[in-house]
């Protein structure tokens, strides 16, 4: 089932997300449903505060569907490690419309869960580590706007006051 995407300014986007205790048949619910959500968006990534849900899970796949080897699936998810720096522009599913250009590592291992409850280790260059820090900050209660300084983030955040005064966000 495809779930609404919450935008900036909803609850669940700007506090950190709870452990999750057990993988349950709840949780495999949840997950297809991200997938089914994160690939009609479309979308590379999303994280379950995302979708309301304040717990540690996140899916990725970087290939937006074209290869089915490419979803991955993190649930309590950790760095491991980090280092190196990409300058890329980018864009959040619950910020839509807007993009801008963030500093994140160039390269990232992730360890945590699979779907199944296994302890899984990703290491991810370039885009995947990009989208592994997108999400992880999700889990943190962040989005890509906390991270910029200045006029930029200035526009973007007084743009979503307006659109929400407006009945348009």
């Amino acid at each position: 089932m495809i779930r609404p995407i919450v935008k900036y300014g909803h609850q669940t986007l700007h506090r950190p997300a709870d452990r999750i205790d057990a993988v349950t048949p709840e949780l495999q619910v949840l997950i297809d449903d991200m997938i089914d959500t994160m690939y009609a968006a479309p979308g590379i990534g999303l994280a379950a505060p995302q979708v309301g849900v304040g717990l540690r899970l996140f899916v990725i796949d970087i290939s937006v569907g074209r290869r089915a080897e490419d979803l991955i699936v993190f649930v309590n998810p950790e760095f491991v490690e980090r280092e190196g720096m990409q300058l890329e522009e980018e864009g959040c599913l619950s910020v839509p419309g807007f993009t801008a250009t963030v500093p994140r590592p160039s390269r990232a291992i992730v360890k945590g869960l699979d779907r199944h409850g296994t302890e899984q280790i990703v290491e991810g260059k370039e885009l995947l580590a990009r989208a592994f820090q997108h999400e992880m900050d999700h889990l943190d209660g962040t989005l890509f706007v906390n991270r910029l300084r200045g006029i930029k983030r200035d526009m973007i955040v007084r743009r979503i006051h307006k659109l929400t005064r407006a009945g348009e966000w």
